[in-house]
């Protein structure tokens, strides 16, 4: 992605790498009581549905991010 604003577009990539970094906090189930019968979400248990939902959420985001970044196409090797 060429072109725009490369200050915004570093501030948009950080914002999306903080996003990624709270759905991994979010997937983690602790949040759940003790010897709670889970419920089924999508087939699969509920804590099980919420980290899978939340890892593609990441995935996607970790995509825009990347989308965003300025990174070179010359490897800077001489050869």
């Amino acid at each position: 992605m060429q072109g725009g604003n490369p200050k915004a577009r570093r501030r948009i990539r950080r914002a999306l790498l903080v996003a990624i970094g709270l759905l991994y906090i979010v997937s983690i189930p602790w949040y759940r009581t003790s010897g709670a019968q889970p419920e089924l979400w999508l087939g699969l248990p509920d804590w099980g549905a919420v980290a899978v939902l939340c890892y593609g959420a990441a995935a996607l985001l970790n995509a825009a991010a990347w989308l965003l970044a300025d990174v070179s196409d010359d490897d800077g090797g001489g050869s």
